[in-house]
């Protein structure tokens, strides 16, 4: 069957917001790969994908929506995404992921393709311009592109290039700033400086892109949190970023900054020095109209959200909220925030049955393994999302 023919290449991360996105695979992997925190990507190498290629994918991705659309009106929809076409495409072993994929996107009607994998704006410029200008031709359903790049890349293409690029259809950049104290970049090797950061991020913003910062919370370790959170939080200030995603870290053991916890030299923050952590960061952003967003499950604060400067005192006071917690309750709320459970501190209050089960749970745990056994069982449920 045709559907059994038709694919194309996708990678294996998107950002959390880009969720119901079309994912689109650009280039293959990380040019960069050394980040020590980071799990993606290793031992993979990179490669440029040809324009041709791309191209191909963009025809396929092209065929299979029109495949879809087809399904649609022989099932008497009319061409459109519903209930009953997704559920025909995702009940049929004929139909691959590829399919399901575009179904799925077609269904949520976002408009969004992401491109993948870790530092699209690595390509030439030319090569760029015209994968964009071809997938707004073959997709002009596509209203919003996006993709990830890395400050040092985009700080050595010139602000006429990204308006070129912009001008072609790439409407937003997700750049892992992570940090922009330097002696932390040091130590994770993420090959930039916090000057770089800012002009990539300024060049970004001049250009007439959207930007999204990630900082990574917890990074500094309890060695260098103080001078991570604030020196990022002065970084931003200076390039007013469309949104700031906080993503705390994690580090299980596949990533290579394991091995400084084995030997000593890195030292974990707790989740509640990484509260502490992210008041210092909040506090310290000044000036700027940027979106904060807490938009992963890693994250243990999802409230702390909100555009700035007007929801400042909002967000600290989410974390203000946590912190008055007994340590009995700051662990249940833990427990319930990384079993899915809980998304507010209010949870606590307002649902007696669920408060009861994790209660149990605790207890039992604590029985037999101790207190260094609930930490464990957290620590565990946390990083399965990694």
């Amino acid at each position: 069957m045709r559907q059994k023919e038709l694919r194309f290449e996708q990678g294996p991360i998107r950002p959390p917001s880009e969720a119901r996105s079309l994912l689109l695979r650009v280039t293959r992997n990380c040019p960069w790969n050394q980040c020590q925190f980071c799990p993606v990507y290793k031992k993979r190498k990179f490669s440029l994908r040809t324009v041709e290629e791309i191209k191909q994918d963009i025809e396929s991705i092209k065929d299979i929506a029109d495949d879809v659309k087809a399904l649609s009106v022989r099932l008497g929809c009319s061409g459109t995404v519903n209930d009953q076409v997704i559920n025909s495409i995702f009940g049929d072993a004929d139909y691959n992921d590829n399919y399901r994929s575009v179904a799925a996107w077609l269904y949520y009607g976002t408009g969004a393709c992401f491109l993948q994998d870790a530092d699209n704006m690595i390509m030439k410029v030319r090569d760029l311009v015209e994968v964009l200008d071809f997938l707004r031709k073959k997709l002009p359903e596509i209203t919003r592109i996006t993709t990830y790049s890395r400050s040092r890349t985009v700080v050595r293409k010139s602000v006429e290039s990204l308006k070129q690029i912009r001008e072609a259809g790439l409407d937003r950049i997700h750049i892992g700033l992570e940090s922009a104290y330097d002696p932390l970049l040091k130590l994770m090797k993420k090959g930039v400086k916090g000057a770089q950061q800012i002009e990539a991020g300024q060049k970004v913003i001049e250009a007439g892109m959207e930007l999204s910062e990630y900082v990574m919370p917890g990074l500094g370790g309890q060695e260098m949190w103080r001078e991570h959170a604030v020196e990022t939080a002065k970084a931003l200030n200076q390039i007013n970023p469309h949104f700031i995603r906080l993503r705390s870290l994690r580090v299980p053991k596949r990533v290579l900054l394991h091995e400084k916890l084995k030997d000593g030299s890195f030292t974990m923050q707790t989740d509640d020095m990484i509260a502490e952590e992210i008041k210092l960061f909040i506090e310290t952003l000044d000036g700027i109209t940027s979106m904060v967003t807490s938009d992963h499950i890693m994250n243990l604060l999802e409230e702390v959200t909100g555009r700035l400067p007007q929801d400042k005192e909002m967000m600290l006071e989410v974390i203000r909220k946590y912190q008055a917690l007994s340590d009995f309750e700051r662990t249940i709320f833990r427990i319930g925030r990384r079993g899915g459970t809980y998304r507010s501190t209010d949870d606590l209050e307002h649902d007696a049955v669920t408060f009861g089960k994790i209660k149990e749970l605790y207890h039992d745990i604590e029985s037999k393994e101790g207190i260094e056994g609930v930490e464990k069982f957290v620590t565990n449920m946390v990083d399965r999302y990694i």
